[in-house]
C-alpha cells in the first residue's frame, strides 16, 4: 500500500483538528484529487463532515475495537483508488484507551500506517512556549514522525511572527497558520458536534468555510509533498466478502432494514458491507419519516444516534413503532445499539417508544464513556454465549429495566456488570461494536434472517 497520507493530530481535544482535517480534505478534493477520509477512534460524527468534504464515505480506524492488525487493511480498503488520504486523530496525539498504553491513540494508528503527522496547535494563549510544546511532542516517541505544525487561532501578524520565530529553533516546519474564524465553528451539544444529517445546508456552508480558511492559511503543496513522502506499508485491503467467507445461495431474500436519518446517524460503513457480503439486501429507512419498514424486511439493525433529541417525532410515528414491535414479536432478528436500545424501550423521557423492551429511558447529567471488553452472557442473533467482543459506550441516558429479558453482555470495566437485553430475536445494548473485528456477527445475523 503506497497511498499518500497524512495524520492530523493535536496536543489535546479542542485544538482544531476537525476544522483542519475537514478543510484539508475539501481543499484537496476541490483540486480534483480523490481524497479518502478517515477518523481515528469510535467517533461517528466527524466522518459525516469528512464525507461532505470529499464525496466519499468517512471511515473509522480504531485499533482497540478492530485490533491493530486490521488498521492498515481497513485503511487500504477505504483508500483504494484514491490520490490522497487524510486521517483525523482523536483527543491528544498520545491519548488512547485508558490503562492500555498507546493502544487506540492517534500515535498508535500513525505508526501502524507509517504516516507523517501534522500537529495542530491552538496558539491563542501562547507565543514562545509553542516551541517547547512542539519539541516535547516531537521527541516523546521516536516512532512517531511529527513532520509539520499548523498553528490555529492566531490573533495577528505580530502574534504569527512571534510563533514562527520560536518554532524556527524546533526543527519542525510551520505548514499553515489559521486566524481566529468563528464562522467555521460547528455547533455542539451533549455528545459533541451536531451531525451533518441534522443540519445539512449549514454543514455544507461550514465545510466550505473550513476549506477556504485552509486554502488561505496552509501550504497545500508542501502538505501534499509530505503526504507523498509516506513509505509503503505491507497490507492487503480488507474485503467484506473475504471476511465473511463463502455463503450458500440464500433460499429466499434476506432484506435487512438499516435505520438512518437525523435520529440514527451512528453506523460504521463496514456493517452494511458485511451484511451485503453475507447475502442480505440492505435497505435504509428513516424512523422519523417512514411509516412502514422496507418491503420484505426480515431483519432490523438500529444503530446509534440522538433519539432523545427527536423523541416527540419518533413517538408520533405510531405506525412505524407498531411495525417494529410486530417484527420483533415475530422473532425476526433485531440488532440495536445505544440509540436503537432507547427506541426499542417502552418510553424515552416520557414519550412512548416501540415497547419491545420492558424498560424506561431518560436523559441524565452523567456521561458514560469508554471502551469495554465484553463477553456474551446469552445466546443471541449476534453471538454465541461466551463470545468475546470489544465495544464502546458513549451516552448521557440511563435505563430503568423491567423484567422478561436476559442480559446481552458482561463487562468488566469500570466495574463488573451485565448490560443490555436478549429477548427472542432481539439483541439490544448500549455497546457500539465494530463488526469488522468479528465478521461472523454479520453472517450469523443474516442466517437468522433466513431461518426466523
Amino acid at each position: 500500500m503506497s497511498v499518500p497520507r497524512l495524520v492530523i493530530a493535536a496536543p489535546s481535544s479542542g485544538s482544531g483538528k476537525t476544522t483542519v482535517a475537514t478543510g484539508l480534505m475539501a481543499a484537496f478534493a476541490s483540486r480534483g484529487l480523490a481524497v479518502s477520509p478517515h477518523k481515528v477512534g469510535p467517533d461517528y460524527i466527524d466522518p459525516g463532515y469528512h464525507a461532505l468534504a470529499t464525496g466519499r464515505v468517512g471511515r473509522n480506524l480504531d485499533s482497540y475495537l478492530c485490533g491493530a492488525e486490521l488498521v492498515a487493511p481497513l485503511f487500504a480498503h477505504g483508500a483504494r483508488g484514491c490520490d490522497l488520504a487524510v486521517v483525523e486523530g482523536v483527543m491528544g496525539l498520545f491519548d488512547g484507551a485508558a490503562g492500555q498504553g498507546e493502544l487506540a491513540s492517534t500515535a498508535h494508528v500513525a505508526k501502524l500506517l507509517r504516516a507523517p503527522v501534522v500537529l495542530v496547535v491552538d496558539a491563542s494563549s501562547q507565543s514562545r512556549s509553542v516551541a517547547a510544546l512542539v519539541h516535547g511532542f516531537a521527541s516523546w516517541d521516536p516512532g512517531v514522525r511529527i513532520a509539520g505544525v499548523i498553528l490555529n487561532k492566531v490573533g495577528s501578524e505580530r502574534h504569527e511572527a512571534l510563533l514562527r520565530e520560536a518554532l524556527d529553533e524546533s526543527g519542525v516546519p510551520v505548514l499553515g497558520v489559521l486566524r481566529r474564524a468563528p464562522q467555521v465553528d460547528t455547533p455542539s451539544r451533549h455528545l459533541g458536534l451536531v451531525p451533518v444529517a441534522e443540519r445539512r445546508p449549514a454543514a455544507v456552508e461550514a465545510v466550505a468555510a473550513m476549506a477556504a480558511q485552509v486554502r488561505e492559511g496552509c501550504d497545500l503543496d508542501a502538505l501534499l509533498a509530505l503526504a507523498r513522502s509516506a513509505p509503503a506499508v505491507s497490507a492487503t485491503a480488507w474485503d467484506a466478502a473475504e471476511a465473511v467467507g463463502p455463503t450458500a445461495e440464500p433460499p429466499q431474500d434476506a432484506v435487512v432494514a438499516l435505520a438512518g436519518g437525523p435520529a440514527f446517524t451512528f453506523s460504521y460503513a463496514e456493517h452494511a458491507e458485511l451484511l451485503a457480503a453475507a447475502g442480505a439486501e440492505v435497505v435504509a429507512f428513516d424512523p422519523l419519516r417512514d411509516e412502514q419498514l422496507p418491503d420484505g424486511t426480515s431483519g432490523l439493525v438500529i444503530g446509534g444516534g440522538f433519539p432523545e433529541v427527536y423523541a416527540p417525532e419518533l413517538s408520533a410515528n405510531e405506525p412505524l413503532r407498531k411495525a417494529v414491535a410486530g417484527l420483533a414479536l415475530s422473532g425476526a432478528p433485531v440488532a440495536a445499539e445505544c440509540a436503537g436500545l432507547l427506541y426499542l424501550s417502552r418510553e424515552l423521557d416520557g414519550q412512548p417508544m416501540c415497547g419491545v423492551l420492558d424498560a424506561k429511558a431518560r436523559m441524565s447529567e452523567r456521561l458514560t464513556l469508554g471502551y469495554r471488553d465484553a463477553v456474551a452472557v446469552s445466546e443471541s442473533v449476534l453471538a454465541e454465549a461466551g463470545a468475546r467482543l470489544r465495544g464502546h459506550e458513549f451516552h448521557r441516558t440511563v435505563l430503568e429495566p423491567g423484567a422478561g429479558a436476559a442480559p446481552a453482555w458482561g463487562v468488566r470495566a469500570p466495574a463488573p456488570r451485565v448490560e443490555g437485553f436478549v429477548q427472542q430475536g432481539v439483541h439490544a445494548s448500549y455497546l457500539h461494536t465494530h463488526w469488522a473485528s468479528a465478521p461472523g456477527v454479520a453472517r450469523r445475523f443474516v442466517e437468522r434472517c433466513l431461518t426466523s
